[in-house]
């Protein structure tokens, strides 16, 4: 299990171990919680007080500090997984659903007419439609895509890249996906 840490202003800054979120708690990093209680950690006992530290850990997490970077600039790094679930497990070919393990990355613009590994170059294609496309653009093989690529939005990646989200974390980045997300149909 994860847990969604965010920057104090709600931007999303990573997937968190139980263990990292803690760290966070115990320093007084934690500006705010939401979501669900997803565990509760027991330890020592206070020498002066007697009381016992108890720690209990939300599945989000607002933390101190603002991020040096302007989260519009970021670019998700570009892996097959993540890129299947963006394009649903569809081929951008022949329009059917796939298994991961029967789809490719396939390039629009081939690497051998200069195409780029980028995400606006990239679809899922199955791997008959990949293997008859060949080193052509969809134009030379007659083969139109059924949808265009797009740049994962923060969100999006966020999504993208965890395959276990909880309900209430799911929740709360779908709020902020852009209203034109495939991750919305």
């Amino acid at each position: 299990m994860k847990v969604l840490k965010l920057s104090a202003q709600g931007l999303p800054q990573s997937w968190i171990s139980l263990e990292e979120a803690v760290i966070h708690y115990a320093a007084g990093d934690v500006r705010w919680e939401s979501g669900a209680e997803v565990a509760v950690f027991h330890g020592g006992t206070n020498a002066i007080t007697g009381d016992l530290s108890v720690i209990t850990v939300n599945s989000i997490i607002g933390t101190r500090g603002v991020p040096n970077i302007n989260p519009f600039d970021l670019k998700p790094s570009l892996t097959n997984a993540k890129l299947f679930a963006r394009d649903r497990n569809i081929c951008a070919y022949c329009g059917d659903h796939f298994h991961e393990t029967e789809l490719t990355r396939e390039h629009i613009r081939p690497f051998g007419q200069q195409g780029m590994d980028h995400w606006m170059n990239v679809v899922t294609s199955c791997k008959s439609c990949n293997h008859r496309k060949g080193n052509r653009t969809p134009e030379q093989a007659h083969m139109p895509l059924l949808y265009a690529p797009y740049v994962p939005s923060l969100w999006e990646d966020f999504i993208l890249r965890n395959r276990r989200i909880l309900s209430d974390q799911m929740e709360f980045l779908m709020a902020h996906v852009p209203k034109s997300s495939r991750l919305l149909a």
